[in-house]
Formats: structure tokens, C-alpha cells, sequence
């Protein structure tokens, strides 16, 4: 069985500033290399017979301009596509729209390095809550992923009982800590990214 805050440790976290669509954008990004070949990671990663085993059950087409719904959660179109190394989708939530890109990179013949970025033009909400808004929703989903792929277990099947478990509470502070240091890395001042963090682990603990 996988360890849950172990399996924080093993993702590198960056918080960063581009431009995006000719407007200022922040990137929060996740990376971790994978015990597995590139093509079984992409199949992972693309296949909606997979993909509710590690993350939410989804619908739609996942081919280049087709359109998917994940359960409850986003909605958006499949902008870029190069099978097996990288895919481009934009991520409409809440009425809001944001973008993730997925890199895949072999690390030798058995590892292969995943680097998701998720692009976000900042409004109300990020000065809210910062980049754990979105980086512990995808620290749950490489957790899932690396469960998946170290057991073949499906690893959203207890989600909802485990996120209110005190181990599923304890990974959520984790890894919000985790984005407040990403955060106050990227630049932001302490004082801005400490108070925000904590409101964004509130809204994932219920505390």
C-alpha cells in the first residue's frame, strides 16, 4: 500500500509566472517520475476505461478538439495532442476557465517523469486561496495515480470515506503546507501566502 504523505515527497512543486492568451497567468505545476514505460503511463492518463481507476469517472472524447466531463467536477476540450508525450485540455470550472498541460518524458525504459501544469489567469479567487486551490486536488489525483500503478487497485473507490478520515485530513494539511512554501518560493510574500494556504487546507479538512 502506498503511504500517502510519503507519496507528497515524491512530487516536485513549482508555482511560476508566464503569459498566457496575451494576459498574465500563474502555472501551478507537479512533477513525478513513474515506475512504468511511457506508453502504459499515457495509456493511464488518456484512456476514460482508466482513467476513473486513479481519478473521477469521465465521459466524452478524448481525441484532439473532442470535448469530456469529469463526474462533479470539470468539463473542457482536448486543445493538443502527441500521443505518447503531451496533451494540452482546458479546464472549465465553476464557470471559470484554465488550462492544464501533461509532458511525458522517458526515464529510462521503466520510469517516465509526468509534468502537469495548470494555467490560470489569477482573479479573486487565486488572492483568496492561492495555488493549493488546484495543487492539492492534483496532489489527490498523483496519489491515486500512484497507487493505481504500484498495486492495480482502484483508487478512488474509497475516496469519500478516506477524504474525511483523519489519514485524508492529515494528507490535505500536508500538502497544503507544501503549496505555501511553493507559493512563498515563487516570490509571494509570507504574509500573503500563509493565510491563504491555511484558508484553502480549511476548505479541504472542514476544519
Amino acid at each position: 500500500m502506498i503511504d500517502a504523505i510519503n507519496q507528497l515527497g515524491l512530487v516536485a512543486r513549482r508555482v511560476e509566472d508566464r503569459e498566457y492568451e496575451g494576459k498574465p497567468a500563474t502555472v501551478v505545476r507537479l512533477e513525478q517520475t513513474f515506475p512504468t514505460p511511457i506508453d502504459d503511463l499515457w495509456d493511464v492518463l488518456t484512456n476514460v476505461e482508466r482513467i476513473p481507476r486513479w481519478f473521477l469517472p469521465i465521459s466524452g472524447d478524448l481525441r484532439l478538439g473532442g470535448a469530456y466531463q469529469l463526474l462533479g467536477n470539470a468539463s473542457g476540450t482536448v486543445t493538443a495532442c502527441e500521443a505518447p508525450r503531451s496533451f494540452d485540455a482546458t479546464w472549465e470550472f465553476g464557470g471559470g476557465v484554465s488550462w492544464i498541460e501533461v509532458r511525458l518524458t522517458e526515464i529510462g525504459a521503466e520510469q517516465t517523469r509526468v509534468s502537469l501544469a495548470h494555467i490560470a489567469h489569477p482573479e479573486a479567487h487565486w488572492d483568496q486561496f492561492g495555488p493549493g486551490a488546484v495543487g492539492i486536488g492534483w496532489d489527490g489525483g498523483f496519489l491515486g495515480l500512484a497507487i493505481h500503478l504500484a498495486t492495480g487497485a482502484d483508487a478512488p473507490a474509497e475516496s469519500e470515506a478516506w477524504m474525511v478520515s483523519e489519514e485524508g485530513k492529515a494528507f490535505y494539511r500536508a500538502s497544503g503546507e507544501r503549496w505555501i512554501t511553493a507559493d512563498i518560493a515563487s516570490g509571494t510574500p509570507p504574509e500573503t501566502a500563509t493565510p491563504r494556504g491555511q484558508s484553502t487546507i480549511a476548505f479541504y479538512t472542514g476544519e
